[in-house]
């Protein structure tokens, strides 16, 4: 089977040293990515760390295909007991930091305990620089940017920072890299923050052999060739699709569909979109570049889910102003979707919706815990009854766009996701709009069947993140069975139960810290009828208990 190769590197902060280690076994079982950070944080992080405090540890890592020429493929993963969720959580990025990293020559770097100071690290293949940096106390991304330029000479795609949000320990800040693509749910930034972790660099020629199938070539050809609309107008093109089906959160859940959506939907950002934007290797090309010429603003999108969150879950109709809170957002180093959608309960909790200028007044606020913007840096989980207002999460992180009262099985995959309201655990929405072959789809409404076919996917999405593979190939490789065999030269059955051990090795880290069946539910749970004989069907696909916990002899098999 493909595999990463190379050692673990650990860097312990707290006493500035690190050492390697090999770890053949885990990447023999696990592959790379998101699958050996979970076997690596499932063993060496204490089941009762604090989210925040030295025990916890945070994993980066890639797979084999980043040492590929195929598109799709330029992805990093991040792994750590999360913040906002208090569950394990990992979190994979675009951009181009993973070419970077692979030539280092490690197969996963850990940071361990805390710094007493603000630390830029470098990570290359003769080692580790620990670079105090004191004057980078505060800065937004784009100024940690410039100054690893200027000290180091290197560019942002070799870099991972947070901004003032992640010092803060705002509980959704993102790490970043290329400034603008974000390992983003789940408040990773906020475990480098705590660990006075400004950023990390990567650099070196040391990538070791890896031999990628021949089939890439033909993947990544198809990826050129692709006429698909994403290329024009990336995730948004499915904007006017959710909001027709009800599918498009509005005014903090209140309403399924948003009249202003002409003005924030796939063809508004297209129009303000001003070149091609892609991640390392990529040919499909994906990303939104995006300028107003009136005013000068440029970021990279607004993506579907900041649509949502800043826009129609605001009451705001108006792409520009999306636009600007995507930016600073990406500035500051905060999740867009979980700011977006604690913002919406707060103009909630003040009848505001669609008040921008207080949206932009309250981004900064959260970034460096002024006045409110300490109590909606907490998150909604932790905020709403402060505010008074209903709890949208799951197991404490709040949700995506893909309405789970609409897309019922999307619904059922939110509850049970370890992840919590998460998307793109199991990304199951597809199969519900449809955006699959109709012969592969399933009615949105009803949860029949739907059980062991979330479980199915999210084994295939974890398989996904090993890789590491971006979610947007689903047409050129997930969906063909034969060219996931062909890449990973292994049968699709052993592919599938990689899959299954990093969604069963999560599911254990977070029942030993207290996550059960009570944790998998919505807010909504009432309103999808056969909820619970669905859960039950999930757990047994899964050959879990009927408490929606790991039997203890599935962890024993894992560990061999």
């Amino acid at each position: 089977m493909l595999r990463t190769k190379g050692p673990l590197l650990t860097v312990d902060l707290s006493v500035r040293d690190h050492t390697t280690e090999r770890i053949d076994d885990v990447l023999d079982e696990f592959i790379g990515g998101r699958g050996v950070a979970t076997r690596l944080a499932h063993e060496r992080i204490p089941f009762d760390a604090d989210p925040l405090g030295p025990d916890n540890r945070l994993y980066f890592t890639t797979g084999p295909l980043q040492q590929s020429e195929m598109s799709f493929t330029g992805r990093t993963n991040a792994t750590a007991v999360s913040p906002l969720t208090d569950g394990l959580a990992s979190s994979n990025a675009g951009g181009f930091v993973s070419r970077p990293f692979v030539e280092t020559g490690y197969g996963a770097v850990e940071f361990a305990g805390e710094s007493d100071e603000l630390l830029v690290i470098h990570v290359t293949d003769d080692g580790v620089e620990f670079d105090p940096a004191p004057e980078l106390e505060g800065a937004r991304v784009p100024e940690v940017t410039e100054y690893v330029r200027s000290t180091r000479d290197l560019d942002a795609e070799h870099i991972v920072a947070i901004g003032p949000a992640g010092e803060n320990q705002v509980r959704f800040a993102s790490i970043m890299t290329s400034e603008s693509r974000a390992f983003g749910r789940g408040g990773l930034g906020a475990v480098m923050g705590a660990k006075n972790l400004k950023a990390v660099t990567f650099e070196g020629d040391s990538a070791p052999d890896v031999e990628v199938p021949d089939v890439q070539a033909e993947i990544h050809r198809e990826a050129a060739e692709s006429d698909s609309i994403m290329k024009r107008q990336g995730t948004t093109s499915v904007t006017d699709l959710a909001n027709e089906v009800e599918g498009m959160p509005t005014r903090y859940w209140s309403e399924k569909q948003f009249e202003g959506i002409e003005g924030i939907n796939g063809d508004a950002v297209e129009a303000k979109k001003h070149k091609r934007g892609t991640c390392s290797r990529c040919a499909f090309a994906c990303k939104l570049p995006t300028r107003d010429e009136e005013t000068g603003l440029e970021t990279e999108g607004p993506e579907f889910e900041t649509i949502m969150a800043f826009g129609s879950n605001q009451g705001v109709d108006d792409v520009v102003d999306v636009m600007q809170s995507n930016e600073l957002c990406d500035q500051l180093g905060m999740d867009t979707i979980s700011c977006g959608n604690t913002i919406a309960a707060y103009l909630e909790s003040e009848d505001a919706f669609g008040d921008v200028e207080l949206v932009h007044e309250l981004v900064e606020k959260i970034a460096h815990r002024e006045g409110i913007g300490d109590t909606l840096a907490e998150g909604i989980a932790r905020c709403h009854e402060e505010l008074g207002v209903g709890n949208w999460t799951v197991k404490g992180l709040d949700f995506a766009a893909h309405e789970g009262r609409t897309l019922h099985g999307q619904g059922l995959a939110y509850a049970v996701a370890n992840r919590g309201g998460d998307h793109m655990y199991s990304t199951f929405y597809a199969w519900e709009y449809p955006l699959v072959d109709e012969a592969d789809a399933f009615p949105p409404e009803g949860l029949d069947g739907k059980a062991p076919a979330v479980a199915t996917q999210e084994n295939m999405r974890a398989l996904e993140d090993c890789g590491v593979i971006c979610r947007f190939s689903r047409g050129m490789i997930a969906e063909h069975p034969e060219r996931l065999e062909a890449l990973f030269d292994a049968e699709l059955s052993d592919l599938q139960s990689v899959g299954d051990r990093v969604v069963t090795l999560e599911r254990d880290f977070n029942n030993r810290r207290g996550f059960d069946r009570e944790d998998d539910t919505l807010p909504y749970v009432d309103q999808l009828e056969g909820f619970e004989n669905a859960l039950n069907e999930y757990y047994d696909a899964r050959g879990w208990n009927d408490d929606g916990t790991v039997p203890e002899q599935q962890v024993n098999a894992i560990y061999g």
